[in-house]
């Protein structure tokens, strides 16, 4: 059988993984901050000799964007150092390693979606941040390194936009949200099937791209998530993402390609609005 071992697992995807492992009888081990610090480099070689996993699935990150404006370098220490040290482990121990990454990596100015070889060029702190972790890992571990962009996320274990939404339609008359800044509203559940199903598939090591078909605005997600409460999404305004200005510059465009599953034999992960209804009438807000 194999083994797991997933870090940053107090957070919405890594507690998602963990939770689905389990309920397919893996063996898995979940690690949060408290646990193991990433950035300690004798202590993440020291646990991965002891427990020796077949695969590490790394969700452990800064995700503060904004306040990684100002604390680039603590956010490196995390998002590039964490990464590259974790990698430097699994080369010890024959261990794949899954590197959890973002479209923060893009410049956001496209209008067709990024490829996964397309050219990062990061606008922020923590998308230079979030780079170096994946090429750090692609470095050390060029033949055992799966590095797994993902975008939008919402889930159980952690603030998040749809969760915000339920009950901003609780709580307010109406909401104004952005209408200029689009991506793939994606729920953790689904990536962390996939992140599951890419390690089984015996695929080759790379980049992937695990975020939902289709594509929206803030705005529009902010309608759905109303209608499917049952509000009426006439009040969710239009905005602008000028007029929410934010430390940390927001990708215009968000939309990731996913031309890697194909190379894989897996699907892309379904259609963003079948997602949000299945997590909605889940009652993940």
């Amino acid at each position: 059988m194999t083994s797991w071992l997933v870090t940053g697992a107090s957070g919405m995807l890594g507690g998602e993984i963990v939770a689905l492992l389990g309920e397919e009888g893996e063996t898995v081990t979940g690690l949060g901050r408290a646990e193991l610090d990433v950035t300690d480099g004798d202590a993440v070689r020291a646990l991965l000799r002891a427990e020796r996993p077949d695969i590490v699935v790394n969700c452990a990150g800064w995700t503060a964007v904004d306040a990684a404006e100002d604390r680039e370098a603590d956010a490196l220490r995390v998002n590039g150092d964490g990464a590259r040290n974790l990698a430097l482990a699994c080369s010890m121990t024959a261990t794949r390693l899954v590197q959890v990454s973002t479209d923060y990596v893009f410049d956001g100015r496209a209008c067709t979606p990024y490829a996964e070889g397309a050219p990062p060029a990061p606008r922020s702190a923590y998308g230079r941040t979030k780079l170096a972790g994946e090429r750090a890992v692609l470095e050390v571990l060029p033949s055992a390194a799966y590095v797994v962009r993902t975008a939008w996320l919402y889930g159980r274990g952690g603030p998040n936009f749809v969760a915000t939404m339920m009950r901003m339609e609780r709580e307010r008359e109406t909401v104004d949200v952005v209408i200029d800044q689009r991506g793939q509203p994606t729920w953790t559940r689904d990536v962390a099937g996939q992140i599951i199903a890419l390690m089984r598939s015996g695929a080759r090591p790379g980049v992937y791209h695990a975020t939902s078909s289709g594509h929206t605005t803030w705005w529009g997600l902010a309608r759905e998530v109303f209608y499917l409460v049952g509000g009426d999404e006439r009040r969710v305004r239009p905005t602008t993402a000028a007029r929410v200005p934010r430390p940390a510059p927001r990708p215009a465009y968000s939309v990731l390609g996913h031309g890697g599953w194909a190379g894989a034999g897996l699907d892309p992960i379904r259609d963003w609005r079948t997602a949000l209804r299945a997590a909605v009438l889940e009652g993940i807000g």
